[in-house]
């Protein structure tokens, strides 16, 4: 696997991450643990705490998201969800219906945040 790495120069600095699909994934079994909208909302966040905490950032330190809902009629559902991470200084975020998403999955979230 190639490694993505930060680099500066004279000229710029580029000190970034960007969080690829993020669900409702066990992240020591690996394993889908499909649910309901809130629990597996609450695990893509957790997922995406953790992904972002381990390259050197942090929640609140995310600019922008964008979520796939299967349904969008959970949207409602899905934001108590993420008013419980993000309660000031919201990032950018976009929320879009995905046909199907993999596994079955009902939410997936991706993100850039800075270091």
């Amino acid at each position: 696997m190639v490694e993505k790495k930060t680099f500066k120069t004279d000229k710029a600095a580029v000190t970034g991450v960007y969080v690829s699909g993020q669900g409702a994934v066990d992240p020591v079994t690996n394993e889908i643990c499909l649910g309901t909208i809130e629990e597996e909302a609450a695990m893509a966040m957790e997922n995406l705490r953790i992904v972002l905490e381990e390259a050197g950032s942090c929640l609140e330190n995310v600019l922008t998201l964008t979520v796939y809902l299967c349904d969008i009629y959970e949207y409602g559902r899905f934001n108590e969800v993420y008013k419980q991470y993000f309660e000031k200084n919201l990032p950018a975020r976009t929320c879009i219906q995905a046909g199907n998403l993999p596994f079955g999955a009902r939410v997936e979230i991706t993100a850039t945040a800075y270091l």
